[in-house]
């Protein structure tokens, strides 16, 4: 089966969907919530946006159920005009509507010249919840001769083919655009754990800094060699718009590129938005952090226009020797494990956005909202940014779950505009 040969009631199916997508894109409420971001990032005061990340819970917000297309391109195609339409009607936070059907580069990777075995486990839903890798590298002292500098090549014949493919079935209803920017070869602690443990990677800074050094460096290099390809070979547009760097917290932003572009310019790295975390070293130390890991996130960010730092990791330990000194930084994650009065006080005169994750755990336990615990979590969060005059966006992540109840989302969403209302 052709997977672009789509059944006459598939492509009008579809077709009705994209009609019910532009029409939300191009609505004023989509206007104005747009205008909170672009104010958001450049560092105009307004109200701070709040909009949830539904790609946790997928199995509550758009279960397998709800999907009727049977071509498999058709049906990823339902699944993410339905993603949208249904997080618009069933939410209704601050989440933007694209006015424009993205595709990507598609590419061959080959990371580090081995073949890595993944175990993956599922819960009592059958929801895939975790997985371990089977790492290649037991002891860093015995070096990593195994592991080979990433290739990687450009299918773009095939790319070309989805393009056109999607031209021709959507381009009078919806724009088609490429949107391409820097992959996630820079969170590199978490390329790292798929080479080796937790353990040999803690042991390591201790019996052999200097391969330790060397491993980093590698991916690193890794990073930094795909991007210069990348950019090179004109494979890079603009991220400034509805892109998401981290979760739901969207690009908008005037202040990049820093240069008068024109239809056909080259879009360099300095031009772009990228997104760096650490999550696997929350048990180091902020001393070891900046001598192992901080000197090779430091030569990606200075290679790009600004960097969203952190995902589910306290920032505040590693603020003042690192973070504080990192090329570029425009925003910051404060999740449920950060200190959230230092980070305040950290962030307290300069430019950088607070990204306040709000406690998870409410929205997601339970059958019913706990209204007064959600609450008062976004309170507290909002007070310390309105005390220290923060550009702020509240983004909710890592629900996976609601329970079955999919009214907490939008009940989730009240509650957060009202406190946003009180303050603002």
């Amino acid at each position: 089966m052709d997977k672009y040969q789509l059944k006459t009631s598939e492509k009008e199916y579809l077709r009705d969907l994209a009609k019910r997508q532009m029409e939300i894109a191009m609505s004023d409420d989509m206007l104005n919530k747009k205008q909170l971001w672009y104010d958001l990032n450049d560092g105009i005061k307004n109200r701070p946006p709040f909009a949830i990340e539904t790609g946790g819970f997928t199995r509550d917000f758009l279960p397998d159920n709800l999907l009727t297309c049977e071509n498999p391109t058709a049906r990823a195609l339902e699944f993410s005009f339905l993603s949208h339409i249904r997080h618009n009607d069933l939410i209704g936070d601050d989440y933007i509507v694209p006015e424009y059907l993205s595709y990507g580069w598609m590419l061959d990777f080959d990371e580090y010249g081995i073949q890595i075995e993944t175990d993956y486990a599922k819960d009592a839903e059958g929801e895939t919840v975790a997985y371990h890798f089977h790492c290649p590298i037991t002891d860093l002292t015995d070096g990593f001769d195994m592991i080979k500098p990433s290739t990687f090549s450009l299918k773009r014949e095939e790319t070309y083919k989805y393009r056109d493919f999607l031209n021709e079935t959507f381009a009078d209803i919806i724009p088609v655009r490429l949107r391409y920017g820097p992959p996630g070869f820079g969170w590199l602690t978490q390329r790292l754990m798929r080479l080796l443990s937790m353990e040999t990677f803690f042991v390591a800074m201790y019996d052999c800094p200097e391969n330790l050094h060397g491993i980093m460096a590698l991916l690193r290099d890794n990073c930094l060699r795909f991007d210069k390809w990348a950019e090179d070979n004109n494979l890079l547009t603009l991220n400034n718009e509805n892109e998401c760097t981290c979760g739901t917290c969207l690009n908008y932003t005037h202040n990049l590129p820093r240069r008068e572009i024109k239809d056909g310019d080259k879009i360099f790295l300095k031009d772009l938005w990228r997104q760096l975390d650490s999550q696997e070293t929350v048990g180091v130390s902020g001393e070891l952090f900046h001598e192992f890991c901080y000197p090779y996130y430091r030569d990606i960010a200075e290679t790009v226009g600004y960097v969203y730092w952190g995902c589910c990791e306290p920032a505040d330990p590693i603020w003042e020797q690192s973070l504080s000194k990192m090329p570029n930084l425009h925003a910051v994650s404060i999740s449920k494990w950060a200190n959230e009065d230092k980070m305040g006080e950290y962030l307290n005169g300069t430019d950088i956005i607070y990204s306040k994750k709000p406690d998870p755990t409410i929205l997601g336990l339970n059958f019913q909202l706990d209204e007064d615990a959600w609450r008062s979590d976004i309170r507290r969060s909002l007070e310390v940014a309105k005390k220290n005059n923060l550009q702020t966006e509240l983004v909710v992540r890592d629900v996976y779950s609601l329970s079955g109840n999919m009214g907490k989302a939008k009940r989730a969403t009240e509650i957060a505009n009202e406190e946003i209302e009180k303050l603002y």
